[in-house]
């Protein structure tokens, strides 16, 4: 039993049964380590968030642990320090009577102090006949020796948090610098495309970031700008590889017929066999064999997994138990989800052949969330397929297209 080490605040100050459990954590821990008093208070202006505290009730611990006259607090010499509210307000900067309280209060609350009134509520000691403090009645400074090394994990933490955000920013800045260059260079320099509908789809990305942005604000939009950024950047790479083309026809007296790369937001693909009808014969050059023709293919780059499912909610209905963590759990959803659109086996591993398994699940879940628009949707897996295999698709005008019409159905809905 510790019931000797429980006290109640004196007064109208309300007795709660955290404190309770502080003080019989603080009695039962038998802690005698000592800790070093101004690297504890180092940890815990580090982590202040976390706790809630405001920079004046750091002021306030900092005048407290000015009156214990040691640089190490031990628990066996005694942590009550005992100074009047005029003593802490002249260290704690001139800090008014009331605002001392609240912040002391605050301390409290957190569980970095502990109260240890006196009868009357007044903060003193009882020496013997050496002077040695028999009985201290102040406020108890054991926690910050029971917790520092919960403290010091916390501000570790803290760093390490801050600086990811800090990354994070520094990433955010390079990828819109990037992404409004380019986009500048091809409307200046006359390359084909609706470069202002990309430049649109830029400006609403950024407008949706706040001012004061959290780190996982950040997070969202560096994914969805790095999205952007590469689908200028393919976009960009097929005009070059189509020019190469050209000139590499002229030079060899051949003619090329349809250079024109697809528009960015182009979701759905224009052959017959995807809306339904009939396939179209394959060109003569296409009738390589399968393995010959992928050593030419650049594999389809996996999407952040948060931003497809923000582009395709739908999918996540069919995940165990009714969501979406991981990739493997997209994957199998889409498997359940190819049944039900009456997608066959053969179409759905073709496309995983030339995608990949993870590619090949978010084209499923595209497709599904289109799937009114669709009249056949194996018809448009096969397609898209075949396109992959060309080097002629990429995910990302589809996911982009979604991510679109997410925002603005978010905007009617409001």
């Amino acid at each position: 039993m510790h019931t000797g080490h429980v006290t109640t605040p004196f007064g109208r100050r309300p007795m709660t049964l955290a404190l309770v459990k502080g003080q019989l954590e603080v009695a039962e821990s038998k802690f005698t380590a000592r800790v070093e008093k101004w690297k504890v208070f180092r940890d815990v202006c580090e982590a202040r968030e976390r706790f809630g505290l405001q920079d004046r009730a750091l002021a306030v611990l900092d005048a407290l642990l000015t009156f214990y006259p040691e640089n190490q607090l031990d628990t066996e010499q005694g942590l009550v320090v005992f100074p009047s509210n005029g003593q802490l307000s002249v260290r704690a900067h001139g800090i008014t009577g009331t605002t001392l309280r609240r912040h002391l209060a605050a301390l409290v609350e957190a569980g970095l102090v502990q109260r240890r009134d006196s009868p009357n509520g007044k903060r003193y000691a009882h020496r013997n006949r050496e002077g040695e403090i028999e009985q201290a009645y102040g406020f108890d400074l054991a926690p910050l020796v029971v917790r520092a090394a919960e403290f010091a994990a916390l501000a570790q933490d803290v760093a390490a948090e801050r600086i990811r955000f800090r990354r994070a920013k520094e990433s955010l800045t390079i990828c819109r610098r990037d992404v409004r260059k380019l986009i500048t260079a091809a409307i200046e320099e006359g390359a084909p495309g609706d470069w202002l509908a990309v430049e649109g789809v830029y400006i609403d990305i950024l407008a949706r970031l706040p001012r004061h942005p959290s780190h996982p604000q950040v997070e969202a939009t560096l994914d969805e700008m790095v999205l952007l950024r590469e689908e200028v950047l393919n976009r960009l790479e097929i005009q070059v590889k189509a020019e190469n083309k050209d000139g590499n026809g002229i030079q060899d007296g051949c003619h090329i017929q349809n250079s024109k790369p697809e528009s960015v937001y182009e979701f759905e693909p224009s052959s017959d066999k995807e809306l339904g009808g009939p396939a179209r014969p394959e060109p003569e050059t296409s009738r390589e064999s399968p393995a010959k023709a992928k050593a030419f293919v650049e594999p389809i780059k996996s999407f952040p997994l948060g931003m497809i499912l923000r582009a395709c909610p739908q999918i996540a209905d069919y995940g165990p138990g009714g969501g979406i963590s991981h990739w493997r759990e997209l994957m199998a959803a889409a498997v359940v989800v190819r049944s039900m659109l009456g997608i066959s086996p053969s179409a759905y591993q073709e496309a995983c052949d030339a995608m990949g398994p993870e590619n090949a699940a978010v084209a499923i879940a595209c497709i599904l969330e289109r799937s009114n628009f669709i009249n056949s949707a194996g018809g448009y897996l096969r397609d898209l397929t075949r396109r992959t295999e060309r080097g002629e698709f990429s995910l990302g005008p589809m996911l982009m297209a979604l991510l679109k019409a997410a925002g603005e159905d978010r905007l009617r809905a409001g």
